[in-house]
């Protein structure tokens, strides 16, 4: 398979700047850089088009990201409450997903679609996790996510307390003791 030659229209993470000409594999650039409008095919007519354009691309550009950069400072440090069923070790039944967090942002004030939710790995505990929200190709913020089993287990865990931890002191706390058990009981 040949590589196919394009031309950015916009950044790309580990792929390029605007303007750069790369080449891809056509899988790549059929599925996902042209349809989303990322780049444009390399020849003579689009070469042109892109050269005459681009003062006024990178000027759109420039306006978006100051936008999402004043986006990003106002909601700096988003926390966002995920309730979800788990086991006892606190795995949970399923995992937390891209659609799931952008959802919960979206309730919290942020909106946000599920393409820029960037997940480097699956949630599939209770906790805090920290992932990365693209406003833009060269602005993202970080969100944490606190998975729980209630609101109160989430006050809990943004205290700082783990769940496992408080679980262990309920436990303790419904356990029989010695004193309990032979109380009611008489000598027959």
């Amino acid at each position: 398979m040949a590589a196919v030659e394009l031309i950015l229209l916009q950044r790309v993470d580990k792929l390029g700047q605007m303007g750069d000409k790369v080449k891809v594999k056509p899988g790549y650039a059929r599925n996902y850089l042209l349809p989303q409008k990322k780049a444009l095919r390399a020849n003579k007519e689009n070469l042109a088009h892109f050269e005459t354009q681009r003062a006024q691309l990178e000027a759109q550009n420039i306006k978006r990201r100051e936008e999402a950069e004043r986006l990003a400072e106002r909601v700096g440090g988003l926390t966002v409450v995920i309730i979800r069923q788990a086991g006892e070790s606190g795995s949970l039944y399923g995992s937390v997903s891209a659609r799931d967090i952008s959802d919960a942002a979206t309730a919290a004030g942020l909106t946000i679609n599920r393409s820029q939710v960037v997940l480097e790995h699956p949630i599939k505990t209770l906790g805090l996790a920290k992932v990365r929200v693209s406003l833009h190709p060269e602005v993202s913020i970080p969100v944490t996510v606190n998975v729980a089993r209630s609101p109160e287990e989430a006050e809990r865990q943004a205290r700082g307390e783990s769940a496992k931890q408080t679980e262990a002191e309920e436990d303790e706390e419904q356990a029989p003791t010695e004193e309990n058990i032979f109380e009611g009981d008489t000598p027959v």
